[in-house]
């Protein structure tokens, strides 16, 4: 399957866009960061939703023009060849899985440094701050992306320091999202920027996306402390934290993570004050006390998401970590119903 965007729509006006990006797509970029991005481009370029580009416009840069696979799958053609950077107010490189990174061609590269030469803003999203980074061009620059990447990212670049409790950062001419539904707000702020308000709104409404988030609106909670800078702590709780429906031991996260569980715990001791089971534990039920607050799923449900054996064993360590069972806790936090 290949997506063609409308790039190329004819423009009843004659009056230039105001807000013009390139977009850069990593080999095995994320479909979903990229797509959010146009798409809010798209709704604020014209009158309703009829897609021509004349208060916006984009397009995909090659250097070759063969198509891009996502991560996904879902090919996208290129509109236009690598040419003048300037023609256009940013570019952007859209990045995804972080190995194809290293990977990114070098005349992407060029292209890159030729449009920070030429004072052209440059936008990473999601991985593509990688790409940024690769290229040498984000040296004394805040840098955001995602948590879930933040240890990817201090093992890459030494001495640097990456934010990732914001959902988007705006450094002088570099701008950087952590991907997913950030990057719709990231281009909600640009089309604000440029064109205004009312049409950025408009664009998320449309989206189902109720209001624009700030720039240093927090990432959706993770559910996890990784306010330790040790590596190996922080690297098992993203583990355990990919698979809290059906938990690992720490005996096998421990060789995931090529260390003794010995060593490990002493690991978690020093920089938590806990253990890894412990903290495992406060992660599922974390989780569960999120789930009871803001769904309305059963309690055995709710326990079989967060790893449990089975509703009463959840029960009984719910109560031990929060002095009350997940019924009371519900009855507790339950809104009153509007007047």
């Amino acid at each position: 399957m290949r997506e063609r965007w409308p790039i190329k729509a004819v423009r009843k006006s004659e009056e230039a866009p105001r807000l013009s990006v390139g977009f850069i797509l990593a080999r095995h970029f994320t479909l979903n960061a990229f797509a959010n991005f146009v798409d809010v481009l798209r709704l604020a370029a014209d009158e309703g939703d009829r897609s021509r580009p004349i208060r916006c416009e984009w397009s995909v840069l090659s250097n070759t023009m063969n198509p891009v696979a996502s991560s996904s799958g879902v090919m996208v053609e290129p509109n236009e060849r690598l040419g003048d950077p300037s023609k256009f107010n940013y570019i952007a490189v859209v990045g995804g899985l972080i190995d194809e990174i290293p990977n990114l061609n070098p005349e992407y590269l060029r292209y890159l440094q030729r449009a920070a030469a030429a004072k052209v803003p440059l936008i990473g999203v999601c991985t593509g701050a990688f790409a940024l980074h690769h290229a040498g061009l984000m040296d004394g620059y805040r840098c955001c992306i995602s948590w879930f990447h933040h240890t990817d990212f201090l093992e890459q670049f030494d001495g640097l320091r990456p934010v990732s409790d914001q959902i988007f950062i705006v450094d002088r001419d570099r701008l950087t999202c952590p991907g997913g539904a950030s990057t719709a707000h990231l281009a909600a702020f640009l089309v604000e920027r440029h064109i205004g308000k009312a049409p950025a709104i408009k664009s998320l409404r449309i989206m189902m996306i109720n209001e624009a988030e700030v720039e240093d609106s927090p990432q959706p909670s993770p559910i996890l402390d990784l306010s330790t800078n040790d590596p190996f702590v922080r690297k098992a709780l993203l583990l355990a934290q990919q698979s809290l429906d059906s938990p690992i031991s720490v005996d096998q996260i421990a060789k995931h993570l090529g260390i003794s569980k010995r060593r490990l715990e002493r690991h978690f001791q020093r920089a938590l004050g806990t253990s890894p089971q412990s903290a495992f534990i406060d992660m599922r039920l974390s989780l569960a006390r999120q789930l009871i607050e803001n769904t309305d799923k059963s309690f055995t449900m709710i326990a079989v998401e967060c790893g449990f054996a089975d509703s009463s064993h959840f029960s009984r360590m719910f109560r031990r970590r929060f002095a009350c069972t997940p019924r009371d806790f519900r009855r507790l936090t339950l809104k009153p119903p509007s007047p």
